[in-house]
């Protein structure tokens, strides 16, 4: 009889190590899942509808500077891409980002701050003259999709 109640309670230790090493893969399922997740996320662009704006002259100027330097990283109209924010974004309304903000930016780079992209290198090929044309592009197309002025809360 004691052997019978020493086999039953090996019986259920065995059953219980058995539920916890269940319960720890699932658990190891889980986070791994939720990793794998994130990292997909991570890899995904971040992009916005951007409605085409009429430029001024500067601005088509702006334009063309925006592509030659800046649309690889933040994408066709400054909606964004893999590699860097987009522009045409709240965040960079004149009154939390001031043009003085781009053309530091443009000069010496930007750590990451608001974006999981990683920090921006500094543009030394684009001249501060051309800096205040693609300055003027990004205004214009954030005026066109209802991005003004606010001034910035800390």
């Amino acid at each position: 009889m004691k052997k019978r109640r020493q086999t039953r309670v090996q019986k259920k230790r065995k059953q219980a190590l058995l539920f916890i090493a269940i319960g720890a893969i699932a658990l190891v399922a889980i986070a791994a899942a939720a990793i794998l997740s994130n990292v997909a996320q991570e890899g995904q662009a971040f992009t916005v509808e951007v409605q085409p704006a009429l430029l001024s002259q500067e601005g088509e100027a702006g334009a063309t500077l925006f592509k030659m330097n800046c649309q690889v990283c933040h994408g066709p109209n400054a909606a964004g891409s893999k590699l860097g924010p987009p522009l045409i974004h709240d965040i960079y309304n004149p009154g939390h980002h001031s043009d003085e903000a781009f053309y530091l930016a443009a000069a010496t780079g930007v750590r990451q701050h608001h974006w999981p992209y990683g920090d921006m290198p500094p543009q030394p090929q684009v001249a501060r003259e051309e800096v205040s044309k693609i300055i003027r592009y990004i205004r214009e197309m954030q005026e066109a999709n209802g991005i003004v002025y606010k001034p910035h809360s800390m």
